[in-house]
């Protein structure tokens, strides 16, 4: 499967613009980081941008990712990547074994909380947004109530980088796609 045909799947299957751009965010950060430890980008970001694609139809963590699975299969994805996928899944058996396994887990709800935060800043943009800014709404319990800051913390330690230094990549990684995602917000972009 290629890119275009993952984006198509995912628009088959996913109607709310915000778990697309959800997808996108761990796609971007997924190939951020194959640059960075010399891994495959495009398996990489293939496997961020998919990972979630079943969710609308199975919105339950019982029944996603395992439930999607086989339409996967169907549609000729790889079995390495469905398994990666599945790894992310709570109860399906996979374990997180591989950096690109570990990478998944840490890039998934991250994204989210650093939507979050660029969204109530004053300039609504990535472009000006630096992990300090994430910091300090972390530290805010009310804010982003429903991520699990404790599993977000694990999961990157899991993957080997430090925690606010990972918060600072994904927030690199989403800036290169800060259109796509609506988070340029009133800053004019540099060309």
């Amino acid at each position: 499967m290629i890119r275009d045909e993952a984006l198509a799947l995912v628009r088959e299957f996913v109607k709310n613009e915000g778990l697309v751009r959800h997808m996108l965010s761990v796609e971007a950060a997924m190939r951020f980081y194959a640059e960075k430890f010399g891994e495959d980008a495009e398996a990489w970001g293939l496997l961020g941008l998919i990972h979630d694609f079943d969710w609308e139809i199975h919105p339950t963590l019982e029944e996603h990712p395992i439930k999607g699975a086989p339409i996967l299969r169907e549609r000729g994805v790889s079995e390495d990547i469905i398994q990666d996928i599945l790894s992310h899944g709570i109860g399906t058996g996979v374990p997180r074994d591989t950096p690109r396994r570990k990478a998944l887990m840490a890039c998934d709800e991250i994204t989210g909380l650093i939507t979050a935060v660029a969204l109530v800043r004053p300039s609504r943009s990535l472009l000006d947004l630096e992990a300090s800014s994430v910091k300090k709404k972390w530290k805010d319990k009310a804010f982003a109530a429903g991520t699990d800051r404790d599993e977000m913390a694990k999961a990157a330690g899991d993957f080997g980088v430090e925690l606010w230094e990972h918060v600072q990549n994904v927030i690199l990684a989403m800036r290169r796609i800060a259109p796509e995602l609506g988070l340029v917000g009133n800053i004019k972009q540099q060309t």
